[in-house]
């Protein structure tokens, strides 16, 4: 095999993205296998824009018809667990849009099932884990020279939805259809790299507005507390009706800062002294002169990193990933396992603003769908799970 043909599930925004991606030869080892929809109407604008390439109406038929060797699943959220396993239990190889699904227990009866079968490849769409700045910002954190962490704060506003986004689709901004809001729709990248950066919390404190100036009943306002452990905190702030929006990322440590601004630059400070040792070096007689003398003889070096972003171009070298693991083992830039993290992290909030309390970022599942169907059944518009 040289090539790995890809089928995409779900001929929607980013499936017709991913499809002309393929096309125009951005993904050089993967080719465009099959398309399927159970939209007539998207079908028929698949087989305008890609003449010659196999359409399907339901996705059964597309993995039983062995004409690819992988799948990208790009549908509502609830289907990427049902529709990974059965691609899984017929070998092929699956790429999961984000989020991994919409509760824990669903996406551990993906994760158990992928186990069963270690030669197929299950990846999921964390593209941002390819964007330089992330991997030099992963770079630096796994090398240690930053030390301890002590605080991070990540305000992510940067995506507006005005009610007509809202009203594309029923299944939208609902509990029963789409799971949830802002944290399962729009922040799943952040809620992954946070920890992927990082370290997972222990405890989560989330306070929540639910359809915030929107017509609307899941969260678009979140504001959440994380507690890491040895006196280590977060704060996580997002929502989408900030039109003018703000991402910036700080992440503090014993030894410095590093400050990210819209996912581009990235401002390493790093302490010639640790602040642990700072703090026990310098007395109160020094205080007079408000510390010059310590700020003033340059106590940190710092370094600016900066990297064009083009938009798509971290899709595809996900995707290049995903065929060059299947094609001759190259490591994951994300495996399916750790789909898992962004949406234990995404429900920990959720439960938190839905309780009304701290909980534990290692939660009860059951008690999570046990909420979550109260709010199913109160919408009216969907069977409860």
């Amino acid at each position: 095999m040289e090539k790995v043909k890809l089928g995409i599930i779900g001929y929607g925004v980013q499936g017709s993205t991913y499809a002309r991606f393929l096309i125009e030869d951005k993904i050089p080892n993967m080719e465009l296998g099959a398309i399927c929809d159970i939209d007539e109407e998207k079908l028929l604008n698949a087989q305008t824009n890609h003449p010659g390439i196999p359409v399907f109406s339901d996705y059964i038929s597309l993995l039983d018809s062995t004409v690819v060797d992988a799948v990208v699943i790009t549908v509502p959220h609830y289907l990427h667990p049902v529709i990974g396993i059965d691609a899984l239990k017929r070998d092929v190889h699956v790429m999961c849009e984000k989020p991994a699904g919409v509760y824990t227990k669903q996406v551990k009866e993906l994760i158990e099932y992928s186990k069963i079968k270690p030669e197929i490849t299950f990846a999921i769409m964390f593209n941002q884990r390819s964007n330089p700045l992330y991997q030099k910002v992963k770079e630096i954190m796994d090398s240690g020279v930053m030390g301890g962490l002590r605080r991070t704060n990540w305000i992510i506003t940067s995506w507006w939805r005005p009610q007509s986004y809202y009203n594309q689709g029923s299944w939208r901004a609902t509990w029963g259809g789409e799971g949830g809001g802002v944290l399962v729709n729009q922040a799943p990248h952040q809620l992954d790299l946070i920890q992927w950066l990082c370290k997972k919390p222990e405890k989560v404190y989330a306070n929540l507005k639910f359809g915030f100036g929107r017509d609307i009943v899941v969260e678009n306002e979140v504001t959440a507390l994380l507690d890491y452990g040895n006196g280590a905190t977060g704060v996580f702030i997002t929502c989408t009706h900030d039109v003018l929006g703000t991402d910036r990322l700080e992440i503090l440590c014993d030894n410095g800062k590093i400050v990210i601004e819209d996912s581009r630059r990235a401002v390493v400070k790093i302490l010639k002294e640790s602040e642990n040792v700072m703090n026990e070096k310098y007395t109160m007689g020094q205080a007079g002169n408000g510390f010059r003398d310590v700020f003033e003889n340059g106590f940190y070096d710092e370094t600016v990193y900066e990297f064009p972003s083009v938009w798509g171009e971290q899709h595809c070298n996900t995707f290049m990933n995903f065929a060059a693991h299947i094609l001759n083992g190259t490591p994951l830039i994300a495996n399916g396992e750790e789909g898992m993290n962004g949406v234990r992290l995404a429900s920990a909030m959720l439960l938190s603003g839905w309780l009304k309390k701290e909980v534990d970022y290692n939660f009860d599942d059951d008690l999570y769908i046990e909420e979550l169907n109260k709010r199913i059944k109160e919408e009216g518009k969907y069977p409860t799970i």
